[in-house]
């Protein structure tokens, strides 16, 4: 009998330890996939860049993504509000920038991945003032 009882609850040890992979496994990939997919650029067009000009209207030094927000003259006279996105605050203050980088009021020249929809906005590719001072958010990690 006891043979018997040992053989069952080993059994049910290695079902239990099955589950106990299969439940890690499938942890792994769906935070991968979340990773991936919040990382996603499939929302903008990678295979050109647009250049736009205007004047900054905000600067959002904000987690998961910082925001630039210029205004960008048009053809009827007005201006279009654009809503560029960046890197995270952490990874630009490692390049250099602060949340005083850009501030209402500022020129600027951006080049952008646009957005496919056509709608105002993209993904930041690198950025000029009026003085010629580029600003980029890949440069290598400012030191200390």
């Amino acid at each position: 009998m006891w043979e018997l009882s040992s053989q069952i609850l080993f059994l049910l040890q290695g079902k239990f330890m099955a589950n106990k992979v299969i439940l890690q496994v499938s942890l792994i990939v769906l935070g991968a996939a979340a990773a991936v997919a919040h990382h996603s650029y499939s929302a903008f067009n990678m295979d050109g860049e647009k250049v736009i000009t205007g004047t900054v209207k905000k600067f959002d030094w904000t987690n998961p993504h910082s925001w630039i927000w210029i205004d960008v003259p048009n053809e009827q006279g007005g201006v279009d509000t654009w809503g560029i996105e960046g890197m995270s605050p952490n990874y630009l203050s490692r390049r250099g920038w602060t949340r005083n980088t850009l501030k209402p009021g500022d020129k600027l020249t951006i080049t952008i991945h646009s957005l496919k929809d056509g709608s105002h906005g993209g993904s930041f590719v690198s950025g000029k003032r009026p003085n010629g001072e580029e600003l980029n958010q890949t440069p290598p990690i400012a030191e200390p």
